[in-house]
């Protein structure tokens, strides 16, 4: 195969071919932020909190410093420390079962569906203890998970439910948004997220007032007062200049995901009859497609094969969190939680992007079909 140039290569993400068409909008927010020298919390972080939240169809929205500040703080604001127990999927990025373990609980990982690689319900009812205390559905590549099923699970148990949506925004399940189900949910606003700023950020959102005046205090060092802090809390906010940043991203939202689906959808028809997997979106579901992710038994032979043709493709995730080396303590081994063990061996994500061109997709189907046959 011939050498491909810088030019011909189509990344995973290409957030330049973003910025080239709201350039504008991004420059002008950023230049007011600069010209008003308010640089943490105030108007920026409120404004965006406040659009936010109708987005999200919850009550109330709290601007935080990364997704992985959202989860531990949503732990905290809910009660979960240690001695408690969080249930939770393995396959999915590690701040999952890291926010959990910040606040002293034990994460209980439990195995995923087989073709959503969403939280398996019935395994989460299973791993029930007299110290479990929450659930943490992960809506994984923009799917949100079995939440009815999962909700009617917490209430028999008394537990609270909050959503980790960091891949999920705009995303729904059965007509409702992702972020207004669980007691408390959790976005990430990484560079690459469907919303993302210049850096981290990260929201929590919810309809509970108590839940959320606890959430806004612990993430400014358990403030009453500029002076004043009854309890310890942590430095967590949203910078104004990322919020005001992801304010003028905010109405492009909707435009983006319906691309995003689009590119899905001519993804899955071009990849039809192949040796690949592709994905499944269920019915009821809104799929938001953070990633357009396949599977096939050969696909570290296929990652190097798209490098080589100048195709960016990422896994995601190579290796679940109960066998990651920071969780070898919790006792799980090999084969503990098949399926999501599998999946970390099988799958890939394509390039995927709003501004991705139905030729780039084409190149990437022909260059996968060349590959695996089909």
């Amino acid at each position: 195969m011939g050498s491909v140039t810088q030019q011909d290569a189509i990344a995973m993400v290409d957030l330049k071919a973003q910025y080239s068409t709201i350039k504008t909008e991004i420059d002008a927010a950023i230049q007011r932020v600069v010209s008003s020298t308010s640089f943490i919390m105030g108007p920026e972080v409120t404004g965006f909190e406040q659009a936010f939240s109708p987005m999200a169809g919850a009550s109330y929205s709290v601007g935080v410093a990364s997704g992985t500040a959202a989860l531990h703080l949503a732990l905290l604001a809910c009660g979960i420390g240690r001695g408690d127990e969080v249930i939770t999927t393995p396959f999915t990025f590690f701040a999952t079962g890291e926010a959990i373990s910040q606040t002293g609980a034990t994460p209980v990982f439990v195995d995923v569906q087989p073709d959503t690689y969403n939280l398996d319900p019935e395994q989460v009812e299973r791993a029930i203890t007299p110290r479990t205390k929450a659930i943490m559905p992960v809506h994984l590549y923009g799917q949100v998970a079995e939440m009815d099923e999962i909700l009617a699970i917490a209430r028999r148990s008394n537990l609270r439910v909050i959503e980790d949506a960091a891949q999920a925004h705009a995303a729904e399940y059965r007509g409702r948004r992702a972020g207004s189900m669980g007691d408390l949910a959790c976005f990430s606003f990484y560079p690459s997220k469907n919303l993302g700023c210049y850096g981290d950020g990260g929201l929590v959102t919810g309809s509970d007032e108590t839940l959320i005046k606890r959430v806004r205090k612990l993430r400014d060092h358990g403030r009453m007062s500029k002076y004043e802090h009854d309890e310890l809390g942590w430095g967590y906010r949203l910078d104004a200049l990322q919020a005001a940043i992801l304010g003028a991203k905010l109405p492009h939202l909707e435009a983006w995901t319906e691309a995003r689906r689009s590119h899905a959808a001519h993804y899955n028809e071009l990849l039809a009859g192949s040796d690949i997997v592709t994905p499944i979106a269920r019915p009821y579901n809104r799929h938001v497609y953070h990633c357009y992710v396949v599977r096939t038994p050969r696909r570290d032979e296929l990652a190097a094969h798209l490098t080589e043709a100048g195709i960016g493709a990422v896994i995601h995730y190579p290796l679940p969190l109960h066998l990651q080396p920071a969780y070898r303590d919790l006792g799980y081994r090999a084969g503990s939680l098949p399926v999501s063990e599998a999946c970390s061996q099988q799958v890939i994500s394509l390039p995927m992007y709003p501004e991705l061109t139905d030729a780039q997709i084409e190149r990437v189907t022909m260059t996968v079909r060349a590959f695996v046959g089909g």
